[in-house]
């Protein structure tokens, strides 16, 4: 682990002091603990991003259908 200097608002300092309090740690560690999480999330955004982009668009995708081509298997039956 690197140890790295930073500099907050007051009251953001405040709030990680009491927080950290809260969960029983340091502020270092509490920091710490938040960039990680930041970093897996920024991950799976991206991951999921990716295979998302992988999907190929539709053939018919930027096309409209008239009301009735929609419908004109559910009309066939009947006919």
């Amino acid at each position: 682990m690197k140890n790295v200097t930073i500099t907050v608002e007051d009251s953001a300092l405040e709030w990680a002091r009491i927080e950290a309090a809260k969960r029983n740690t340091s502020v270092s560690r509490l920091v710490g603990e938040m960039l990680a999480e930041k970093m897996r999330r920024d991950d799976a955004y991206g991951q999921a991003m990716r295979e998302a982009l992988k999907f190929k668009p539709l053939p018919f995708e930027g096309t409209y259908l008239r009301r009735d081509e929609i419908y004109a298997e559910r009309l066939d039956r009947f006919r």
